[in-house]
Formats: C-alpha cells, sequence, structure tokens
C-alpha cells in the first residue's frame, strides 16, 4: 500500500515537471517567434485582415505628423496605401518604412499583427520583393507629379531620376505638367530623407 502510494506521487511529480517543462518551452518558442516579427510582418498582417475588419492604421511619421492610412501593397521597405484624411477623401500614398516613428493600433489590430503566420505558407508576391528606388523609378518613367514629403517639409514635382540613395525632383507648380519653363528648382533628395510619396 506505502508502495503504491510513493509511486503515485512520484508519478504526479513527474507529470507536473513535464508540463511545466513543457510550457516553458511553448513559451520559449513563443518569444523566439515573436522577436522574429518585423514591422513589415505587423503591417502586412493588418494589410491581410478581412475586408469588413478595421484595416485602417494611424501612423507617426519621423517628422511627427500623423496620417491614417490603409495599406494596399507592400514591398521590400516601403508600402502603398489609401490615404484617409479628415474630410475621407482618398489618395494613395507610399510610405517607407524607415520613416514611420510609430504605428497606433487599436486593441484587435494588435492581436491579429501577433498572429503566428507561418502555417500560411503564401507564395511570396513580386511586391514583396521590390524596392522603393525601384517603385520611385517607375513613377519617374511614367511622369507622374506627385507631392514628397521629407522631414524639411512637401515638395510638388515630377521625379526626373532615380539614382542608388537619392532623387531628382523638377519642383514645378501643382497641376502644371512638367516643363521645363514650368520648373522652379531641380532638387537632389537622399531617399532617406523620404517621408511620404503623396500620389
Amino acid at each position: 500500500m506505502r508502495w503504491d502510494n510513493l509511486f503515485d506521487d512520484l508519478e504526479g511529480q513527474l507529470e507536473h515537471e513535464l508540463t511545466v517543462e513543457e510550457l516553458d518551452l511553448r513559451a520559449e518558442e513563443e518569444r523566439l517567434r515573436l522577436g522574429r516579427l518585423s514591422m513589415r510582418d505587423r503591417i502586412q498582417a493588418i494589410h491581410e485582415l478581412p475586408k469588413d475588419a478595421d484595416r485602417t492604421l494611424r501612423i507617426t511619421l519621423a517628422d511627427g505628423v500623423i496620417i491614417s492610412v490603409r495599406p494596399q501593397t507592400l514591398g521590400r521597405d516601403w508600402f502603398a496605401a489609401d490615404l484617409v484624411d479628415e474630410a475621407q477623401r482618398q489618395s494613395q500614398c507610399i510610405i517607407p518604412l524607415p520613416a514611420i516613428a510609430a504605428i497606433s493600433f487599436s486593441t484587435p489590430q494588435l492581436a491579429a499583427s501577433l498572429v503566428d503566420r507561418a502555417s500560411e505558407t503564401a507564395p511570396s508576391s513580386l511586391a514583396s520583393r521590390l524596392t522603393l528606388s525601384f517603385v520611385l523609378r517607375d513613377l519617374c518613367r511614367r511622369r507622374v507629379a506627385l507631392d514628397l514629403v521629407t522631414s524639411l517639409g512637401r515638395l510638388h514635382g515630377t521625379i526626373d531620376r532615380v539614382g542608388r540613395d537619392h532623387l531628382d525632383l523638377a519642383v514645378h507648380e501643382q497641376g502644371e505638367a512638367r516643363r521645363d519653363s514650368a520648373v522652379t528648382q531641380s532638387r537632389l533628395v537622399p531617399l532617406s530623407q523620404v517621408l511620404l510619396v503623396r500620389l
């Protein structure tokens, strides 16, 4: 009888220790998974929420300006979004990831941004491999007039060329086509200073 009680007690202790060890292992795996999450991964998770979910993010740019956006396409170091202003007008913008100072998540968005999506092995899209300079070169090729927001302010113009770490912007009045006579100045802007490109 006493031996049975001893073995039952030892078995209970062993089960408890194994359970505690398994819980510790799971907690450590979760910490490692969260440690590998990038800001891009978390924005991607919000982008992939169902259409009826709140996918609007409040982003604080490096200059302190707060904007509301709905992510549409994510590149390697940028994302394109619908920019929503207070008057509920929408326009499109491109935000370099390094230009983000903070993102304000709602409670449901915070939980959704942390979900383990490793099991959802979706094929990598072409857009997810494109860099900011590639996207800017496309805007340059198409001669798109845009607002370029930098840490020093806003410029309106057309991109003339994009180098490895900078772009040349032909500054002209909004609503005017990029013609030599309309260009008031040519500005070289380091890509590291670009906070927002508004189309």
